[in-house]
């Protein structure tokens, strides 16, 4: 029988970044289902923070060298990895010079939002499947964990749809607590056009909060987990209206099980569709 294959996306993974809830969960949660016997690929983006001497890292030659187009603009995309001896686990990063050489994640020193977090989302999940295709890796189920991870369900679900090693899998999203209250750039529904989706496509990309953000990410998973004991109201709400499977928050160390049954409840529910 052939191993459920996982593919893991975050925003953010420790000790890559400091510990946090959505950090921590994106690196244990990983380890326990590759313990469960299915296979697992964990990407997360390089920020200019990490320590690529301290962690490891390498560029992984073969897997480097397209260029992605975001708003008409094109980019080299850079693959390197790391790993993580204590869990026998391989992280792949996402790398590019405009995007993600800052001495920062998501903010700059003042503490605002880098205006270009949009183009940063689009090349991140881009480069995430495309490098899963060059792997020539088909994954069963796709979990995404973060804001800066939304776009990515909309990106399987529309533009790779028809593509043989994404065209079965079924999406699963990690909405946290989160303190981004802004906006991505208005303009970030022109760029995904860019890509070629329809205005009814991504609707929620009109206006880019937190709410709509989320609100985009389930209108094209398959699976929602409520990865805090709390969430901004208005997520909370977006869950509740969106009508899918939803694994309501556990204490991530007794969990592994929980997930995995999940995973196992998706795959088998063929009634669930796509606007």
């Amino acid at each position: 029988m052939k191993k459920m294959r996982v593919l893991y996306v975050s925003q953010e993974i420790t000790p890559f970044l400091p510990k946090n809830a959505l950090s921590e969960v994106s690196r244990n949660l990983p380890q326990g289902i590759h313990e469960k016997g299915r296979e697992i690929r964990v990407f997360m983006p390089k920020y200019g923070t990490i320590n690529e001497r301290r962690h490891q890292l390498h560029e992984v030659i073969r897997l480097s060298g397209m260029n992605l187009v975001v708003d008409d603009t094109d980019h080299p995309l850079i693959i390197k990895v790391a790993s993580i001896p204590t869990a026998r686990m391989q992280v792949y990063f996402i790398d590019n010079e405009d995007y993600f050489q800052r001495k920062a994640v998501l903010k700059d020193k003042s503490g605002k939002y880098f205006a270009d977090n949009d183009e940063r989302a689009i090349f991140f999940c881009r480069g995430v499947l495309e490098t899963v295709r060059k792997l020539g890796w088909a994954p069963d189920v796709i979990h995404c964990h973060g804001w800066f991870t939304s776009l990515l369900p909309l990106y399987v679900k529309k533009l790779y749809n028809d593509d043989p090693h994404f065209e079965n899998s079924k999406v699963v999203f990690s909405a946290y607590q989160s303190e981004f209250n802004g906006s991505l750039n208005e303009k970030l529904a022109d760029k995904l056009a860019f890509d070629g989706f329809s205005r009814d496509d991504m609707s929620e990309a009109s206006s880019p909060s937190l709410e709509s953000l989320h609100r985009l990410a389930f209108r094209y998973s398959d699976g929602i987990v409520e990865g805090s004991p709390e969430l901004d109201p208005k997520v909370a709400q977006a869950i509740s209206d969106s009508g899918k499977s939803v694994l309501e928050y556990c204490e991530p160390a007794s969990c592994v099980k929980a997930y995995s049954d999940f995973y196992d409840e998706i795959l088998q529910d063929s009634s669930v569709l796509v606007d």
